[in-house]
């Protein structure tokens, strides 16, 4: 016989039927992962995909960065959980911008035999205003997005593209971030904005240093210094780390372009652990390691989380570039942590 409760435990039945409906919501709609880490795959001696994947899934790493689409990677990720970034390669922009079936292949391809893993798709990597690729980025963007409407995925996955802070000019104080370029980046946003899409950004705390050491402290680029380090004059906020600098930056430049509502997801992130100044294993696991937890509270400008994307999986000794550049890696290619247990939920 059902009863009605009394007003001395009714406030307790309140409780617990809206913790039971709570906890059936979060088992039927799981949290899609914070903290997602890159997979470059610029080495000859790292792992088999398949290995990759089970390294990912027993350090409960939700999320993965590809620069360039790979079946047999791909194929070992279905069934995972593990959601991606699928980047299309800057070499393909200009194919893909110009040919609406080169596009329609391309997703028919790499994306709709994978379509419930994808999140987002990066169109282009780090393109800058002067290369030869810059105005097919956004025409390549649509194009693959019309390929994914017509198979029926545009409204599961995100199509963006991934930019670096060198885009951004006057970043300091952050509050004074604007784009170098607005006839290469106008379009771009315009895009987003129509598509609910958002910007990718590659931000790197650790370039910024070694550039500028003679003006940036050590503590401050590491998440380590105890108090404000710096101060925005134009809007009273204080910063305590280089990250929520640039960061801010980027959002101050998306304000002046009429885009206040486009989010960020931080696409890259690192520290490497040897090959330069500053770059130790003790920096490195540092910087990793306060990155996991700050990314949760958001920056002075905007408090709330941002999802993030370690930069990298493995040293990659194949990777070009400077000496840093194959030391980026959280794990050794033998599958070996460098930093220790690192936390990624």
């Amino acid at each position: 016989m059902f009863s009605m409760a009394t007003p001395s435990n009714s406030p307790m039945i309140v409780a617990t039927i809206l913790f039971n409906i709570a906890f059936l919501f979060l088992s039927l709609h799981p949290a899609e992962a914070q903290i997602g880490v890159c997979y470059g795959g610029n080495g000859n001696n790292l792992p088999s995909k398949q290995d990759v994947v089970n390294l990912y899934k027993s350090n409960q790493i939700g999320a993965m960065r590809m620069y360039a689409p790979d079946q047999t990677l791909q194929t070992a990720l279905q069934g995972s959980g593990i959601k991606i970034i699928l980047g299309v390669p800057n070499d393909n922009l200009q194919s893909l911008a110009s040919d609406q079936s080169a596009a329609n292949q391309w997703v028919q391809t790499n994306v709709v035999p994978y379509g419930s893993s994808i999140k987002y798709i990066a169109v282009g990597n780090e393109v800058h205003p002067s290369d030869q690729q810059a105005s097919s980025v956004q025409p390549a963007m649509q194009n693959v997005l019309n390929a994914l409407n017509s198979n029926g995925l545009g409204g599961q996955m995100k199509v963006s593209t991934s930019i670096d802070t060198t885009l951004i000019t006057n970043s300091f104080p952050p509050s004074n971030g604007q784009f170098s370029d607005s006839s290469y980046i106008t379009p771009i946003i315009n895009f987003l904005k129509s598509n609910g899409s958002p910007l990718l950004v590659n931000i790197y705390p650790y370039f910024a240093y070694i550039n500028n050491e003679g003006q940036i402290r050590l503590d401050y680029a590491l998440f380590t210094a105890s108090g404000t380090v710096a101060n925005d004059p134009n809007n009273g906020l204080n910063y305590q780390n280089l990250f929520d600098a640039l960061v801010d930056a980027v959002y101050a430049a998306l304000g002046r372009a009429d885009a206040h509502d486009i989010a960020i997801v931080v696409s890259e992130s690192g520290w490497p652990s040897e090959g330069g100044d500053a770059a130790t294993v003790d920096n490195a696991g540092t910087y990793y390691r306060n990155l996991i937890s700050h990314v949760k509270q958001g920056t002075p400008l905007k408090q709330q989380g941002i999802e993030t994307y370690l930069f990298a999986m493995f040293d990659e000794n194949n990777k070009q570039g400077a000496p840093t550049e194959q030391h980026f890696g959280l794990f050794s290619p033998n599958q070996q942590p460098k930093y220790g247990q690192l936390n990624f939920n």
